[in-house]
């Protein structure tokens, strides 16, 4: 499995439900923190690179909508490989975080997302693990989505550290 930079900390962010955004109640957002160095004529292509080889294909490069939406059938990362956004995680009035080239979210399923404002230049790299994938929720979560976030199977290794990573200590610790 491919590594990132010397390991980047961690960062754990844990959200509660907010109306009808689920969150997930088990599982905290990680963040790493300049992660990924962003160089050369195609920087999303290191980040592909190194998702892929930690068992996570990628799926797109764009932006981060600039509404609240949430996943139920995927664990999802975002590596920025160009500008800087604002995002909101969790919801309305929820957690802003500020993000970089370079950093990489790590959001499980069921948790807001959401483009408060970024650079002109914004864009991700969007991966999930092998059969899981992003749907797009903005209502609010019923029953059986909470369900199936609950069933949703922990990936097998961290899309930025493999197999010691914070998937690994911090999910299924």
């Amino acid at each position: 499995m491919k590594q990132a930079m010397a390991a980047p900390a961690v960062q754990t962010l844990m959200l509660k439900r907010n109306g009808g955004i689920p969150n997930n109640p088990q599982l905290p957002v990680l963040i790493y923190p300049a992660a990924m160095a962003v160089a050369g004529s195609d920087p999303a292509a290191e980040f592909e690179q190194t998702f892929k080889a930690n068992g996570w294909p990628p799926q797109w490069r764009y932006g981060v909508f600039t509404y609240h939406h949430y996943h139920v059938h995927g664990h999802e990362v975002l590596g920025v490989y160009a500008g800087t956004a604002r995002l909101m995680l969790g919801g309305p009035d929820g957690h802003v975080v500020e993000v970089k080239a370079g950093d990489v979210l790590l959001l499980p399923a069921g948790t807001g997302h959401c483009n408060l404002g970024s650079s002109d230049d914004f864009m991700v790299v969007g991966a999930y693990p092998p059969g899981q994938e992003g749907d797009i929720n903005r209502d609010p979560v019923t029953d059986a989505q909470i369900a199936q976030i609950a069933k949703l199977p922990f990936p097998n290794s961290d899309p930025v550290l493999g197999s010691g990573g914070g998937v690994v200590k911090l999910w299924r610790g």
